[in-house]
């Protein structure tokens, strides 16, 4: 059985580094898994990202923010999630729908209901099975986030960083409130070493696995 996994959460949560070492961990265990991540993952949505992200686009409205979102996740469902599912491949995915809840929604504060409309036909009704948030102060997230920008050259996807701290305080709680309201979101705090993180999302990942029972 393939599960599709998305790992969501604030700047800086160490989201990308924890996908990669649970991917590993899953190839290691005989599982095909498929890393990817929004916005991107495939030639189309990476061209989406480079606007959205882009410091430079500070005039970026909010309403066309959320629409190149909507286009670049129906991309990535239709060419790369939905297709890796139906072969067998778990898909771990850094964001997804919530993200544009907390972020567009939130931090936006655009309308909830159409953010719902947009995600739904963008992901032709998919969700995840399993829905890990990264937890975070918002403080120590942005160190985090601007510090790796300065250090691995990603200032150019710094967007978001720049915006301010209420902005981000608002994305922390609509997350929060999502964990609370559905069931699929587990709750992970990212504090600590990458290890212990990745101690307690084993052990959260078992766990949902013996819910299900499911075996691997």
């Amino acid at each position: 059985m393939a599960l599709f996994i998305s790992f969501e959460g604030g700047e800086g949560c160490g989201k990308s580094t924890q996908i990669a070492a649970l991917a590993a961990r899953l190839t290691n265990r005989g599982i095909p898994v498929l890393a990817t991540r929004e916005p991107g993952g495939c030639a189309i949505a990476d061209a989406i990202r480079r606007i959205l992200l882009n410091p430079a686009n500070a005039t970026l409205v909010p309403r066309a923010e959320l629409l190149l979102y909507a286009a670049a996740r129906a991309q990535h469902v239709d060419e790369v999630i939905q297709p890796a599912l139906s072969q067998g491949t778990w898909v771990l995915c850094d964001r997804f729908t919530d993200a544009t809840v907390a972020y567009q929604g939130g931090g936006r504060q655009l309308p909830s209901a159409t953010i719902e409309t947009l995600n739904r036909i963008a992901t032709d009704g998919l969700q995840p099975d399993l829905t890990l948030l990264l937890d975070l102060p918002v403080e120590e997230g942005l160190r985090r986030a601007i510090g790796r920008n300065d250090q691995d050259g990603t200032a150019h996807e710094g967007r978001f960083e720049a915006e301010t701290l209420a902005f981000h305080q608002r994305v922390r709680v609509v997350y929060q409130q999502l964990a609370e309201s559905h069931e699929r979101f587990r709750v992970v705090d990212a504090f600590g070493t990458v290890a212990a993180v990745a101690g307690r999302i084993d052990r959260v990942l078992d766990e949902f696995l013996a819910e299900r029972g499911i075996q691997l």
